[in-house]
């Protein structure tokens, strides 16, 4: 069944992990799908992207698993002949590192980075994630093999690679623990992973930080990104930060006042729903549903 689900996933999915040069040398590798792992996706869920440097291959977010890993390094590939030299890791969230073990076949050594609250999560929960995954997708996502960051960045570090300079800016756990975005100073291009969003709502997690969160859309807005790369859904703009942190902002708010005025959580929903839906339902496609999933997490 393994082996099956394996040629169908080949099959199935491989023409659709297309490279798409979103600037000089720097690519996106879009997924299809949105939310958890299934059968139907087939565990790919999240965006990977990457940049070709004078010396080898940057990577930022490698998918699901090993399989998805296997199937961005042919997209890779496919543009360059250049080797992956460095994966960056946006946070620990399953679905956007467990394809690193995909590279470590890569030439010499490759250089996997995140933060030391990172690594930790990643330690805890990655076993038992890849276990989950291989089950909701009913082993669609193969037998993945787990590969760690080999290599810790601080808040502010700067690096050179192959001739890009990058900049890397955590959110302070605003998503989750050890968020980490990839700001390109000279492009103006930032890598925000699940920090940053286009057409889905912001993803509140209960390990997550929404003040920090909000803080840290701030930080980007004043950046100026021309491009802003998100880790689910698609390339988007400066707007759809500014967006997201007015969003938040409003909600926290009236759930507060909500529940401090003995309002229930279903009430809550309801009436932030009311509110907020005359602005912001066109602005996302799954604004009823996050909503919800929001007010719940603050709740």
């Amino acid at each position: 069944m393994i082996l099956m689900n394996n040629v169908l996933l080949a099959a199935n999915i491989h023409s659709d992990f297309k490279a798409i040069a979103i600037g000089k040398n720097i690519y996106s590798v879009i997924a299809p799908s949105y939310g958890l792992p299934t059968p139907e996706n087939q565990g790919w869920n999240s965006n990977s992207y990457f940049v070709v440097t004078d010396t080898g291959v940057l990577v930022f977010d490698t998918g699901s698993s090993e399989l998805i890993g296997d199937e961005i390094k042919r997209a890779i590939e496919a543009v360059t002949d250049k080797p992956v030299r460095w994966v960056v890791n946006s946070h620990s969230h399953a679905d956007h590192w467990l394809g690193n073990a995909a590279f470590s076949d890569s030439g010499s050594k490759v250089e996997v980075i995140s933060n030391k609250a990172m690594l930790a999560t990643m330690k805890t929960d990655g076993q038992p994630s890849a276990d989950f995954f291989f089950k909701v997708t009913k082993g669609a996502t193969g037998k993945t093999h787990l590969m760690y960051p080999n290599s810790l960045v601080e808040q502010g570090g700067k690096r050179n690679f192959g001739g890009v300079d990058v900049e890397f800016i955590f959110s302070n756990d605003g998503h989750s623990p050890g968020d980490i975005m990839m700001w390109l100073p000279k492009q103006k291009i930032i890598f925000g992973g699940d920090v940053l969003n286009s057409e889905w709502m912001p993803i509140l997690i209960d390990h997550g930080n929404v003040g920090h969160l909000i803080a840290s859309l701030s930080v980007v807005t004043k950046l100026k990104p021309t491009i802003v790369l998100p880790g689910h859904g698609s390339p988007t703009t400066v707007k759809s930060v500014k967006r997201d942190a007015a969003l938040l902002s409003q909600v926290i708010k009236q759930v507060k006042v909500a529940k401090e005025s003995g309002k229930s959580q279903a009430e809550v929903i309801a009436q932030v729903t009311a509110k907020l839906a005359p602005k912001y339902s066109d602005s996302y496609e799954n604004f009823a549903a996050g909503i919800k999933q929001q007010v719940q997490t603050l709740y």
